[in-house]
């Protein structure tokens, strides 16, 4: 146990070490005059927030020598790009129409801006580590004759207003004035004067504050009445749903424990009579504890939703305590995620190896291997294929070399090793799976069930409730994650989680209760897949979204769009599957612990 809390302060400091703690107020002093730093970030269609590029893939003004800014594995993940500009804003002194730069378009540039502008491209700027957005230009069309040619206008002066408080920058905006731009219709050269202005004013606001304002303004937090009703709403499911079955309990499975409590000390010829007129669950106590088919890949399905399950729990309790602010941190986020889950490979390879030796399975390194690629093997494949993708595409999430060289090393240090040494704790401290009824050496035949008892129905039903508590929270996280928005309500996404985790117990102990009283004693992989199926309603709910709720396009946003997205669905099958067969392995247990048999 005193392993635990060792390897939790050695990831939180994992964590820190991995970010540049660039909101810290004590580094971002400023007198007049003084220098603060401005850098470009990245460029991209407004509907298709993963393609992104480099800021100077498009030609605009810059400096003889660009210089680049180093990033953390985090920001390298989340396709950041930061580099030097010409953009000169001191700190306190005010610019009117300062000129940038004046540069000649050549045809090729003028058509590159066109497209940009066609797409709708937006810019994201840093200010003292504070973001800003703007597009680079719009277009006009025709109200009237659809077949006239559009017209397309390149931005060239942009108004910044900063905010300061003593000597602090507490908020930077950036607007574009419509009246001063370039039209960029034809191919042909134009001559451009790029310029901007700067404007200071004081506000109140404290240093520790500047981030309320993006907080604030995120998708989630604006709909919070939204958030209270759901949570509210899947409250009062889920104790429908408990009501139920503990209505159920108390008046049948209670009853039917009774009376076979009671048999247990009548003479043995009542007994004997019984048991040739018993039926249902009772009737399938040899074969109850049978250990399912293939049993290696059930045991690692097993470990990597147990690994996933304290993941999802270590990033919502982070998000809670409040480690993932937007902007105060760049990349904290992503480098949380990947920290913690290569240390909760000892997690897999413990709950893995130990349920597999109790199983009576012999190749528990077999059974290792399985478990770290179950997950990991269609998450690097698909990273993979994406990442080529993305270079494909010039884009600034492809990989650079050294964000590549970090992750491997990130897994064959520290989550191999982990992964092998919660094998090796597992193997080493096995103990007998504990099964109040012996299995009967003949397997029992399962009788001709109705349609509706098949696997396929039994999970298309075991989802639906579960869903439904997630329904609404995945509008506003698909929103934030494929948006240009923060995901800021931990708390309501916390409280949903467990609810779904309560929700997916429940509804997988019921199914299995019916299961088991049609005879049917094949309940340990239907338990897994009817408490995983969720996942599947949520994929199919983010093919929804995608084509009814957002304006996405294009081949490689679509491709990152359903890629990931897999990924993550195939998560939560596995988190909400081990989650499903763990509460229905407890009821089981329960139920047959409470009769006598033999």
């Amino acid at each position: 146990m005193t392993l635990l809390p060792k390897i939790a302060f050695l990831t939180l400091l994992m964590i820190f070490h991995g970010n540049q703690v660039e909101s810290n107020a004590s580094n971002h002093h400023y007198k007049e005059g003084d220098i603060v730093p401005f850098y470009a970030n990245k460029v991209g269609p407004y509907s298709n927030p993963r393609e992104t590029y480099a800021y100077y893939d498009l030609p605009f003004c810059s400096k003889d020598i660009v210089k680049e800014k180093k990033l953390n594995l985090g920001e390298m993940l989340n396709g950041d790009h930061l580099v030097s500009t010409p953009y000169k804003l001191e700190f306190l002194v005010e610019k009117h129409f300062e000129l940038l730069c004046n540069k000649t378009l050549s045809k090729r540039e003028v058509s590159e801006f066109r497209k940009a502008i066609e797409k709708d491209y937006y810019m994201q700027l840093y200010y003292d580590d504070l973001p800003m957005w703007a597009f680079i230009g719009k277009f006009k069309k025709d109200p009237i004759d659809e077949k006239m040619k559009n017209k397309y206008f390149l931005f060239k002066h942009f108004d910044f207003e900063v905010l300061y408080n003593k000597d602090y920058v507490i908020e930077v905006s950036v607007r574009v004035r419509r009246d001063s731009f370039t039209d960029v219709t034809e191919d042909k050269e134009v001559d451009v004067g790029f310029t901007y202005s700067v404007m200071w004013r004081q506000t109140q606001l404290s240093f520790d504050t500047r981030i309320d304002k993006y907080i604030s303004s995120s998708i989630a937090q604006n709909h919070m009445s939204v958030h209270h009703h759901s949570v509210t709403f899947s409250s009062v499911t889920l104790l429908i749903l408990i009501i139920s079955l503990l209505t159920f309990y108390f008046f049948v499975l209670r009853k039917d424990i009774s009376s076979e409590r009671n048999l247990a000390d009548v003479e043995e010829d009542i007994l004997s009579y019984n048991k040739q007129e018993e039926i249902g669950w009772k009737n399938v106590h040899g074969d109850v504890f049978r250990f399912p088919q293939h049993k290696s890949l059930f045991a690692a399905a097993l470990g990597a939703g147990n690994q996933l399950l304290i993941l999802s729990l270590a990033i919502l309790g982070l998000g809670v305590l409040g480690f993932f602010q937007p902007y105060m941190q760049l990349g904290v986020f992503w480098n949380a995620l990947i920290i913690v889950y290569a240390v909760t490979s000892v997690v897999s390879g413990y709950t893995s190896v130990s349920f597999y030796s109790q199983l009576e399975g012999t190749n528990w390194m077999k059974n290792l291997i399985l478990t770290g690629g179950l997950y990991f093997g269609p998450l690097f494949v698909t990273f993979t294929f994406l990442d080529i993708v993305a270079t494909f595409y010039g884009s600034t999430t492809a990989l650079p070399l050294r964000a590549i060289v970090m992750l491997s090393l990130l897994w064959i240090f520290i989550a191999s090793p982990l992964h092998l040494l919660g094998g090796i704790i597992g193997k080493t401290r096995m103990s007998e799976f504990q099964a109040p009824c012996k299995t009967a050496k003949t397997p029992r035949d399962i009788p001709k069930l109705r349609w509706y008892r098949g696997v396929l129905p039994q999970m298309a039903l075991a989802g639906i409730l579960p869903f439904s508590v997630v329904y609404i929270q995945l509008y506003y996280i698909l929103a934030s994650v494929w948006g240009l928005r923060f995901y800021t309500v931990y708390s309501i996404l916390f409280i949903v989680f467990f609810l779904l985790l309560i929700m997916t117990a429940l509804v997988s102990v019921a199914l299995t209760y019916f299961q088991l009283a049609a005879e049917d004693h094949q309940w340990w992989w239907r338990s897994f897949l009817c408490g995983g199926s969720t996942g599947l309603y949520i994929y199919v709910y983010c093919i929804y979204y995608y084509f009814e709720r957002s304006n996405m396009n294009g081949f490689m946003q679509t491709s990152f769009f359903f890629g990931y997205m897999a990924c993550a669905c195939l998560g939560i099958f596995l988190i909400l599957g081990s989650v499903g067969f763990n509460a229905s392995l407890l009821f089981v247990r329960y139920l047959y612990a409470a009769i006598k048999c033999d």
